[in-house]
C-alpha cells in the first residue's frame, strides 16, 4: 500500500490517499484538498471520513461530484456535515453509505475497516486498510483529541480508551494531525488519559 499525505487548511489536517493495488482511497479531504487530491489520484473509489468536523469533511461533496465515487461518514456525525456550528460556510455533503459502529465493508476489493470510537464527537472512528489506521482526531502522536466541544463526550472518550487498550495487534497509526505511530506506541499512554479526562 502506497500512503500520500497532505496537511490541509489553517488546522494542518492531515488528508490521506492511501492506494492499494492501483485503487485510491481519499480519507478526510479538509479545506482546499481538491488540487492535491486531483493532482495524485488515478483510480479514485472512494471517500472516507474518520468523523464529521468541518476540517476534515471540506472536500467531500466537491470530489463527489467530480468523481461520482461514494461517501462513508460514521453515522452519528452525519448531522455535522449539512450544518456546522463552528464553520457557517461548510460546504454541505451527503453521504451514500452511513457507518454504523464497528464495520467492515470490501470496497473494490479491499477490506477497509471502521472501528467507532466516540468521545471526541458522536461518530469518531478509525479507519484500517491492510496494515495502516486512520485515527482522526481520536488518537494522535503521545496524546487524544479533546473531549471538550459541542457534542464531545469526556464518558465516550474513557470506554473508547478503554476499547483502544483492547486491541492485540499492531499497526501503524495516521493520525489527522500531526506525524504517524503505532497502537502499541499509543496503548502506553491509555492509563494516563483514563486518569485525566
Amino acid at each position: 500500500m502506497d500512503i500520500k499525505v497532505q496537511p490541509m487548511g489553517d488546522y494542518q489536517t492531515n488528508c490521506y490517499i492511501a492506494t492499494v493495488n492501483g485503487k485510491d482511497f481519499i480519507i478526510d479531504p479538509g479545506m482546499g484538498a481538491t488540487p492535491w487530491v486531483l493532482k495524485n489520484v488515478t483510480n479514485p473509489v472512494a471517500i472516507l471520513n474518520t468523523h464529521g468536523h468541518f476540517d476534515h469533511v471540506w472536500s467531500n461533496d466537491e470530489l463527489q461530484k467530480k468523481f461520482n465515487i461514494p461517501l462513508y461518514t460514521p453515522k452519528e456525525d452525519v448531522m455535522l456535515l449539512q450544518d456546522s456550528g463552528w464553520m457557517p460556510n461548510l460546504p454541505p455533503s451527503t453521504p451514500d453509505i452511513e457507518v454504523d459502529g464497528d464495520k467492515e465493508f470490501e470496497i473494490e476489493g479491499v477490506k477497509v475497516k471502521f472501528r467507532h470510537f466516540p468521545g471526541h464527537c458522536p461518530g469518531c472512528s478509525t479507519i484500517e486498510i491492510e496494515d495502516a489506521m486512520f485515527s482522526g482526531d481520536f488518537i494522535f502522536k503521545s496524546s487524544i483529541g479533546r473531549w471538550d466541544f459541542p457534542y464531545s463526550s469526556a464518558d465516550d472518550m474513557k470506554k473508547s480508551l478503554l476499547k483502544f487498550k483492547e486491541i492485540d495487534y499492531d499497526k501503524t497509526v495516521y493520525p489527522g494531525h500531526g506525524e504517524p505511530t503505532t497502537i502499541q506506541q499509543e496503548q502506553r499512554y491509555t492509563d494516563y488519559w483514563l486518569k485525566n479526562i
